[in-house]
This record gives structure tokens, C-alpha cells and sequence, in this order.
């Protein structure tokens, strides 16, 4: 197995010399556009990076380098105390971003809640002449475009009342939610064209054979760094989730920023990131394979709600995330998630029916160690939380093995499976981190 590793590692190294990629070389091409702008994503209420995971590889696949492509992070329950250290963080950033690139210029997105942040940001004139382009998704309304600067408003169809900037350039992404007014190809394909005033050559994200990948280990909501915390990076088998070699991929020790990386991954292949703390439960992270380059990935760890989550070495306690909205009350057009061949989607767990009610992470555990699923049943305290749901599922442990996360995304064309190991939930936490695109 010893000599398994360092063979996959001396491959990959090999490959990632020779800078080997899968990708349309007309994706890399100079067009005759604009001259590219560094871009800077907020995030709203409960979110992070992640929600710009997708668009950001996106861009990549356009042609975008890496390093123009930033997010702007804080604590969004906190956010009314905090707004002048953001504000002055957001100063910052974009200082960096001019340096390094030597544009004069940034483009600024802001999603929900950033929408007020970035719209403050804009009301101060020398802040707005650092800003080329505004993107304001789904968030605030305004009477101009904020601080006079070029805007698209984008608009989630299905969550009417429909705002509006006067002045700006106004769509509305019919039948998409609020989380996926961000994170679609839709989204992207209208913010592509706002920045350069032409259609991007790809809505999809092209895959590489090694992608690099980084990211950070936070605290949710507050998106703080976990310092102190100990990553390790596994090679996992697709089909049961269970570990391949002796020893991790990578391994990484978390300082106060919470990042990690980066680490060559493999195209095709399976990853489990296993965050480890003294005195706590580890959580492990299970991805679908990783296709491009990514730096948002976001380890996030919601330790407020650990002790509403019963705990015990008969089940496993597992939580699903994707950065859409999961809904059920489609009809024909509804998303479906299977845990342990359990249909966990519901009238009760995933309705869509206004912005609060979507909810891009499920919890299922076993409320209350009894041994009894209630699937129709949102645990205390998940029912009034934004953008999070729960569901009473017992999944045992005994015997040891593997429980597969079965996801039929509406709008999609075939199911996708992470197997994942059932691991106590007295010893550790698993979460599957779902593509909000279709692979």
C-alpha cells in the first residue's frame, strides 16, 4: 500500500509538471474584449466562499486566471456590529487585488446580505471609483445603480416579490431560487457578459486532470478560522467511501486564517477531508470527484448545533450540503435525495415556498436515540433556521459499512452517488458536499 502511494504521487507529480490539462484550448483564447478586471464575491446571511465555488471555475474555464478571482468573508450574524472592519477589509482587498494585477479597477459581486454590504461599500464615491462593474443578486433594491456604478441586477424568478435597481441592467432567472440566483450557469452567463460584453465560451466547468485545490477549515456562520485544527486529505473507494491507503493524501495544520492547500488532487478520483480537534468529535467531508482547480473549498464546521444532534455509537449522524436550494414541492420538477435508500426530501423537510424556507444543507441523524425514523418530522431547533434543514433518519452502524447519498437534482439528467462509511456518531460527523452544477 506504501508503495501504491508514492507510485499515485510520483504519477501525479509527473503529470502536474508537464502542466497536463483536460480543457478546450479555445477557453484560454484572447478575445477581442475588454481588458479582464479581478473580481471580488460577498457573500450573504449564512453563506461563505463556497457559494462562489462553482462561478469561479467557471470563469477559470473562460479564461480567467485564479488569482483575479477573491471573496470577501465575515460573520453575517454579527454583521450591523462588524460593517465598518468589513467595509475596511473590503478596502484592503481590493488594494491587494490592484497591486497584484495592476488593474486600476475591481468588479464587485454581492449576493443577499452582500448586497447591503456591498451597496454601503458603494455609497462612499472614492470606494466606488475603485469599482468598474456591480453585480446585485437578489438582494437589496435601490432608486440608482449604487455609488453610479455600471450594474446587473440579477433576480430569482421564484421568489417573487421581484426587486429592482432603477437604472441598472434588470433580470430575473426564472424559476431559480435565491441561493441559485449565485451559483447557476444562468447567473454566470449574464455576469460573463456584463464584465466582458460577450457571451462566454462555456457555461460549464471544464475539467482538469490534476486540479489544485485549497481552501479553508471555519466555524459556521462566523467563517473563522479553526486554529489549532488538524486536516488530513484521504484517498477514498468511490463505492464504499472507505479509506485506500495507509496513510492520507495530504495532511495540514490549521492556523488562525483556517486555511489549507494546495494539494493535487486526480480527476475521477474520491477524496475525504477529516477534520480532527482536541476533545471533539471528528467531521469528515466527502466530495464528488474534483474537476477543476479549486480554491473555495470550505471546510465549514457548525458547532452551535452539535448539541442538538444526538449522539451514539448505534448511528450515524450525516449532513448533505449543496450551494442550491433543495425542494420537494416541484411536483414532477422536484429534487430528490436518498440517505441509506430513505427519501428525505418532503412537503416538511424541503419546501421552497418563499427565500427563508430553501435549504441548501440537510441534517439527518436519529432525534432522540430511539432507533425510529420520522421523515416527515424537522428536529428542534432546525425548523426556523434560514437556508438549513433536519430529518429524524436512523442509520445504524452495526455492521460496520457504507451508506450511500443517492441525489436526482431537478433539472438534471441522471443520479449521483457518494458512498460514504457510516461511521458512530459518537466518534465522528460525515458530511457530503454536493455539486450544485451538473458535473
Amino acid at each position: 500500500m506504501q508503495r501504491t502511494l508514492l507510485r499515485l504521487r510520483s504519477i501525479t507529480a509527473a503529470l502536474a509538471g508537464g502542466a497536463v490539462f483536460f480543457a478546450a484550448t479555445a477557453a484560454e483564447a484572447n478575445f477581442n474584449s475588454p481588458p479582464l478586471n479581478p473580481m471580488i464575491f460577498v457573500h450573504g446571511g449564512s453563506g461563505s466562499g463556497a457559494q462562489f465555488e462553482s462561478q469561479a471555475m467557471r470563469f477559470t474555464s473562460n479564461g480567467y486566471p485564479r488569482h483575479y478571482i477573491r471573496v470577501l468573508e465575515y460573520d453575517s450574524s454579527q454583521v450591523n456590529a462588524i460593517l465598518p472592519a468589513v467595509l475596511a477589509e473590503l478596502d484592503a482587498l481590493i488594494a491587494e487585488l490592484q497591486a497584484q494585477t495592476g488593474r486600476p479597477q475591481v468588479d464587485l459581486l454581492g449576493h443577499s446580505l452582500g448586497t447591503f454590504v456591498s451597496q454601503t461599500y458603494l455609497s462612499t464615491p472614492a470606494r466606488a471609483a475603485n469599482v468598474a462593474h456591480y453585480v446585485n443578486i437578489d438582494g437589496g433594491s435601490a432608486a440608482a445603480p449604487p455609488g453610479g456604478v455600471p450594474t446587473l441586477a440579477l433576480w430569482a424568478g421564484a421568489d417573487p416579490p421581484v426587486g429592482s435597481i432603477v437604472g441598472a441592467l434588470n433580470v430575473t432567472l426564472d424559476g431559480q431560487e435565491h441561493i441559485e440566483t449565485a451559483t447557476s450557469a444562468e447567473a454566470f452567463a449574464e455576469m460573463f457578459h456584463f464584465f466582458r460584453d460577450r457571451h462566454p465560451f462555456t457555461t460549464r466547468v471544464l475539467p482538469q486532470i490534476l486540479p489544485k485545490v485549497s481552501g479553508q477549515v471555519n466555524f459556521f456562520p462566523s467563517n473563522a478560522g479553526i486554529d489549532g485544527a488538524k486536516l488530513e486529505v484521504w484517498l477514498v473507494k468511490g463505492s464504499t467511501g472507505q479509506r485506500l491507503l495507509p496513510q492520507p493524501w495530504a495532511t495540514f495544520d490549521i492556523g488562525p486564517d483556517g486555511s489549507f492547500g494546495p494539494f493535487i488532487a486526480i480527476l475521477g478520483l474520491h477524496y475525504e477531508f477529516s477534520v480532527q480537534r482536541e476533545g471533539e468529535v471528528d467531521v469528515n467531508f466527502f466530495y464528488e470527484p474534483f474537476i477543476r482547480s479549486d480554491d473555495l473549498v470550505r471546510l465549514n464546521i457548525a458547532t452551535g448545533l452539535a448539541p442538538f444532534i444526538d449522539s451514539s455509537p448505534n448511528h450515524s449522524a450525516l449532513t448533505v450540503v449543496r450551494q442550491r436550494e433543495f425542494c420537494a414541492d416541484l411536483g414532477a420538477g422536484s429534487d430528490s435525495l436518498a440517505i441509506a435508500g430513505s427519501e428525505v426530501l418532503n412537503l416538511a423537510t424541503a419546501s421552497c415556498g418563499s427565500i427563508a424556507a430553501g435549504s441548501a444543507a440537510v441534517f439527518a441523524f436519529d432525534d432522540g436515540s430511539d432507533g425510529v425514523s420520522n421523515l416527515n418530522v424537522v428536529p428542534f431547533p432546525f425548523g426556523p433556521l434560514a437556508f438549513l434543514t433536519a430529518t429524524d433518519l436512523f442509520i445504524p452502524t452495526a455492521p460496520p459499512g457504507s451508506v450511500s447519498v443517492v441525489s436526482f437534482p431537478r433539472g438534471g439528467t441522471r443520479a449521483r452517488t457518494v458512498n460514504v462509511p457510516n461511521l458512530p456518531s459518537s466518534e465522528a460527523r460525515v458530511v457530503v458536499n454536493l455539486y450544485d452544477f451538473e458535473p
